[in-house]
């Protein structure tokens, strides 16, 4: 059973959460798009310390999911960045599958301050009610924090990743272009160009040339939502500038095919992804 992830050095901080709606992280699968919870990985906790936690933050706490082996450690440490749906079990999931590959693996609920993720139903709210809503800068700050929280948490700050999916997947884009303590990332079906918005001024593709680390991106050939050319034209804007990008694109996969508990889940894809992902790490130092 999973339990709650001590916060070895930060307990002087005052667990304040005036200003955050969510406190705790959903329980379960999202509500907020179809699920095929027959179908979801479930990774046990056995050799491993998991559950929920509270990252300290600027202005409070933000709940988080982590997950390491038993053990003083130190780790190397991903950060795993959430869908729009929230910190549900399948991002859980995804840090207890990494734990058990040897990591550390953290996922702060980055929206915390926004809404309450676990009670919305309807996507297309999610992404105009709190996606739009949530600034770059402060997303990319508490992502600082949570590799803080890590290192102080039997995570190792010298082996640093970061992996994320869909909108996790541009922010992976994002935040590799923002900190250099970065040794690899990988983007899961990020789209590279989006909206740009006072609070959201920059796309992944007008940073491509600033990329901080090696960058691995997977992508469906059949994603109607993120177009190739796109993603090739950022890979190639950070190669034109002396970076490591590799973009690998399924043929036959659809946006989602990692999310096992999605009808869009693809198994042959997802677990070629993975060993990709993996690999990535280990060979830029995260491992």
């Amino acid at each position: 059973m999973d339990t709650p992830v001590e916060i070895t050095g930060l307990r002087a901080y005052p667990l304040a959460r005036r200003g955050f709606v969510m406190s705790s992280l959903i329980s379960g699968f999202t509500l907020a798009t179809t699920r095929v919870e027959a179908q979801a990985i479930h990774t046990d906790s056995a050799g491993l310390v998991a559950g929920e936690t509270q990252i300290p933050v600027s202005d409070g706490h933000l709940p988080g999911y982590a997950a390491r082996p038993d053990g003083a450690g130190p780790f190397p440490t991903i950060l795993v960045i959430e869908e729009i749906f929230g910190v549900h079990e399948y991002v859980k999931d995804t840090c207890r599958r990494l734990a058990k590959a040897g990591y550390l693996a953290v996922a702060p609920e980055l929206y915390a301050r926004i809404a309450d993720l676990s009670k919305m139903t309807d996507s297309a709210q999610i992404f105009r009610d709190v996606i739009s809503k949530a600034p770059d800068a402060t997303f990319l700050a508490d992502l600082d924090s949570t590799a803080a929280w890590a290192a102080a948490n039997h995570g190792d700050a010298n082996r640093l990743g970061v992996m994320g999916f869909c909108r996790g997947g541009r922010d992976t884009w994002l935040y590799a272009e923002h900190n250099p303590q970065l040794k690899a990332a990988v983007a899961w079906y990020g789209p590279v160009v989006s909206d740009r918005t006072p609070i959201q001024p920059q796309a992944p593709i007008d940073l491509a040339a600033e990329l901080k680390c090696p960058l691995l991106g997977l992508y469906g050939g059949k994603d109607t939502s993120i177009q190739p050319a796109d993603v090739q034209a950022a890979a190639e804007k950070a190669r034109g500038a002396g970076k490591q990008v590799e973009i690998h694109i399924y043929p036959d996969a659809p946006h989602g095919f990692h999310a096992d508990y999605r009808p869009s889940y693809r198994q042959a894809d997802a677990e070629d992804g993975w060993q990709r992902a993996l690999a990535w790490f280990k060979q830029h130092g995260v491992g």
